[in-house]
């Protein structure tokens, strides 16, 4: 074994070349509340406040802190917390629960910590803010009010209302509930960069309002608020089979509005929505989420939204009820256009018509700039795909349009100019999933690049891992799984950005851990699933896609999409260490696995949709189920023992070990290794998940190998083997298999995708497909994920979450020479970096403040195996890889 790691744990316990001499610099940074830096809108009486400890010297960790909390930030720069003092508490915890006085609704609350590092000095952080919101319906002061038409009316409606400032400002804040969308402006300029507020949720049941600190907007004298309502998924106009159109809420959009300002001298004024509010139409003659916008330039009403604007011919306003009792703060990451993309290239066909190719598949909207005569009619379509004759073709993503194709058609933005001027045109309320566009003109126009702009648009979550290795393809791999993850990231997973634009609940639970290594999406899950408690019946049934209008409660919507309950709170748990979402989903998950068991006492349901679009084996929709009945178990068994509910504990432990059980005796062949007929997902599904008893797990590893070596390391899943077959592999013993069946590039794998051009995950493995071809899909979308499991080897340890642990347990694949991997969890930045160097692996690894880690060696490398332990800080080890 030449020693090799008997040199390993020298450099770990000695120091090394990167750890020399980092001075004492311990500073608490990155404090967030519910996650958000500083956020405004706090409505929760017990908020989470959470922070990273900076400190570069090895074996750095947090031996006590403090928090303190008051209304006055002076108070908190001298030590003090008259609102809450935590005290010295001796632990390493960096997420805690408020448990101060009572926060008083529209208050700004300062707050610090104090942390004593591992020599027991202490050092305080920057002093951060947050502020609560309204904190109940009784504190709002204005009314729901709507313009006098109906649901079937095509024309936005604009809102303003003038009002007089004559002290001087101190703050002002903005509160918008809406049912539907909004734009709110002040003095003509725009409120905020987020896109398409509030977030869509079950309407009757939750209402979100959106917070915005408008104080630099307001001026002296006359100020006048504008407001334009989008129907959104509230008003679904148009007719598709998901049936939104006869959703329970449906209505005209309406919203309520309080302006709170706080004068210089104490003083507050609030400036209201109400009956002394005007309405009228303008140039958005039609909208909706999911065909497109409709504009006439000829309309704009210039200085609609200033003082002093001539509103004599506006209407009146109307009160309308709230759209539901539960208003509440929306506290997620906001959707934002977030990269512009200049055409790469422009076809033009004829002098009405223009194709351009953006050169990225995304989600989001085209900016149009364009001068012609007036009453030319513009088409603007958007589309992923073009004929062999070079036009658009969108055959794969409007299939489930029922509408009027000719006055409303798919993806398209209608433009009216107005012959006065270069007319400029985006939509609002809409967007689109697009690699090309398609611009015909009633009449002769003249386009090039510089006319027309696309914009990546998604919930705007921050960028928390990388992945960079020797390998083009494995690059691309996780380039295009992430465009594919946000362009369906719209304040809720999506399946895909044109043609459905449905929060597929399998979909979402398939690529959580892609979506968590890469990115800091804890907000909106958080939010989705509370769409989940929204859209659960009585019984403990929910739909298989939220928010939902009422389709989706069939007789497929089973555990191996609507898991999502369980699987999503878990692995937030995990990944955060932050228990809160788990704590509020408990008693839904409790009623899903008691429905699940009252319609399946035997321990084995064919409940669900089973592994969709397989490559050619079909697998056994019971067991797959099945396995789901158990992973939601599983959690529920866990769950039930982290917060001391014994009771549950016994009960739900007795059903996982039940459910196990039914599932091995059958659909496992003892003798020959094999669940049901043997497919890749038959195989991995029960290796993945847990169930195969250990004493054959080997067995049916080595079938599961076996298999995928059959297809010369190709895949044959659908969707749930998809999920599983890499980490089964790659968990027991057979990582190479696993590699090379990622990096694979001929068909079907999807390496294949990506040598033929795709710029995201697909929706089918075979590129010509007849239907499933949407080319923006997430459910195949755990290979994101999987590169930081493997040649990164980062894992949560599950019984010190929140990567409080981190299990370490890389591989070193054949054909691959160097690998970078980083997530940055919430103790601060991971890095698994290695490279070969003939037959030695230099293993560089940074552990983040606060954290420790478990380094497993895998097979390939010399030495006894054994687990290292490392601490905070830089190490590098020196691996022999065996001959």
């Amino acid at each position: 074994m030449k020693k090799i790691l008997f040199l390993a744990v020298c450099l770990v316990l000695c120091g090394n070349r990167y750890g020399k001499s980092a001075p004492a610099n311990s500073e608490p940074i990155q404090l967030k509340c519910e996650h958000l830096i500083n956020p405004i809108g706090i409505d929760i009486q017990n908020p989470r406040l959470m922070w990273m400890l900076k400190d570069d010297r090895q074996g750095a960790v947090q031996t006590a802190y403090q928090v303190l909390v008051d209304t006055d930030s002076m108070e908190i720069v001298q030590n003090q917390g008259r609102v809450w003092d935590s005290g010295k508490q001796s632990k390493t915890d960096i997420l805690v629960t408020y448990a101060g006085q009572k926060l008083d609704p529209q208050t700004r609350y300062f707050w610090k910590v104090v942390a004593w590092d591992k020599d027991g000095k202490p050092t305080s952080s920057a002093v951060a803010a947050f502020e609560t919101g309204m904190m109940g319906s009784n504190n709002w002061r204005g009314a729901w009010i709507s313009d006098h038409r109906d649901i079937h009316h095509k024309e936005a409606p604009y809102f303003r209302k003038q009002f007089d400032i004559k002290k001087t400002v101190k703050s002002a804040r903005a509160y918008i509930a809406v049912a539907g969308l909004y734009e709110l402006s002040l003095n003509g300029e725009r409120v905020s960069n987020h896109r398409l507020d509030p977030m869509y949720t079950r309407f009757d049941r939750r209402t979100l309002y959106v917070a915005h600190d408008v104080t630099s907007l307001l001026q002296s004298g006359a100020n006048a608020i504008g407001v334009i309502l989008g129907n959104g998924w509230y008003n679904h106009q148009p007719i598709a089979v998901w049936d939104f159109h006869n959703a329970p809420w449906r209505a005209r959009p309406t919203f309520c509005l309080d302006l709170r300002i706080v004068y210089t001298d104490g003083t507050e004024e609030t400036i209201v929505s109400g009956l002394n509010w005007k309405t009228s139409s303008g140039p958005i003659v039609s909208n909706n989420i999911y065909t497109g916008e409709h504009y006439d330039a000829r309309l704009e009403q210039p200085g609609w939204d200033t003082p002093h604007f001539d509103d004599a011919k506006w209407n009146s306003v109307r009160y309308r009820s709230a759209p539901s009792n539960h208003i509440v703060s929306q506290l997620i990451a906001p959707i934002r256009l977030t990269k512009t993309y200049n055409p790469i290239a422009v076809k033009k066909f004829d002098e009405k018509t223009y194709v351009f190719d953006m050169g990225q598949n995304m989600a989001g909207v085209t900016r149009i700039k364009v001068k012609g005569t007036e009453g030319t009619i513009l088409r603007i379509a958007h589309g992923e795909r073009l004929d062999e004759n070079g036009r658009l073709d969108m055959s794969n993503i409007d299939v489930y349009y029922r509408g009027d194709k000719e006055n409303d058609p798919f993806q398209t933005d209608i433009i009216t100019l107005s012959g006065k001027k270069e007319d400029e045109f985006m939509p609002k309320f809409n967007y689109k999933g697009f690699r090309y566009v398609e611009v015909t003109s009633s009449d002769p126009i003249v386009l090039g690049e510089s006319n027309l702009t696309a914009y990546f648009l998604h919930s705007d979550v921050v960028p928390m891992g990388k992945v960079k290795t020797s390998s083009k393809l494995i690059n691309d791999l996780w380039k295009i799984t992430n465009n594919a993850y946000l362009s369906n990231l719209m304040g809720y997973p999506t399946d895909c950005p044109q043609r459905e634009k449905n929060g597929w609940t399998g979909d979402g639970h398939l690529a959580i851990e892609t979506a968590l290594y890469n990115f800091d999406g804890v907000t909106v899950y958080e939010k989705w699933l509370a769409d989940h408690r929204d859209e659960q019946q009585p019984n403990g049934v929910l739909p298989d896609i939220i928010p939902t209008g009422g389709w989706g409660y069939g007789t497929a919507n089973g555990l191996d999409w609507t898991s999502t309950i369980a699987i999503i709170p878990w692995q937030i748990y995990l990944f955060y260490g932050d228990s809160r979402l788990l704590a509020d989903c408990y008693e839904n998950i409790k009623r899903y696995v008691d429905y699940v068991d009252r319609i399946s006492p035997n321990g084995l349901t064919s409940f669900g949709r089973g592994d969709w679009v397989p490559v050619k084996s079909r697998s056994n929709l019971e067991l797959t189920s099945s396995v789901y009945f158990y992973v939601d178990a599983n959690i529920l068994a866990s769950a039930a023992k982290l917060f001391g509910k014994e009771v549950d504990y016994k009960k739900y432990d007795a059903l996982r070990k039940k459910i196990k059980q039914s599932i091995n005796d059958k659909f496992l062949n003892r003798e020959s290794g094999i669940y049901a007929d043997g497919t890749q997902t038959e195989l991995s599904v029960p290796l993945h998940w847990g169930i195969v008893p250990e004493d054959i797990k080997a067995k049916v590893a080595a079938n599961l190998n076996n298999k995928v070596a059959e297809t010369n390391f190709h895949l044959d899943v659908g969707v749930l083997g998809a999920k599983a077959l890499l980490n089964a592999l790659t968990n027991n013993g057979y990582g190479e298999t696993a590699y090379k069946v990622a990096v694979q590039d001929t068909y079907p794998s999807w390496g294949w995708w990506a040598v033929n051009g795709a710029t995201t995950l697909l929706e089918n493995w075979d590129l010509k497909a007849e239907r499933d071809i949407s080319d923006n899909h997430m459910m195949f979308g755990e290979i994101g994920g999987w590169f930081f499991k493997s040649i990164g080897g980062i894992i949560p340890d599950p019984n010190q979450p929140g990567f409080k642990n981190i299990l370490l347990r890389p591989i070193f694949p054949t054909g691959l020479n160097q690998s970078e991997v980083r997530h940055r969890s919430p103790y601060g930045e991971i890095v698994s970096s290695w490279q070969k160097k003939k037959n030695t692996i230099i293993y560089d690894v940074q552990i983040p403040t606060n954290s420790t880690a478990t380094f497993y060696p895998p097979d390939n490398v010399e030495g006894d195996g054994k687990a290292m332990h490392l601490v905070a800080g830089t190490h590098q080890l020196k691996l022999k890889l065996k001959q």
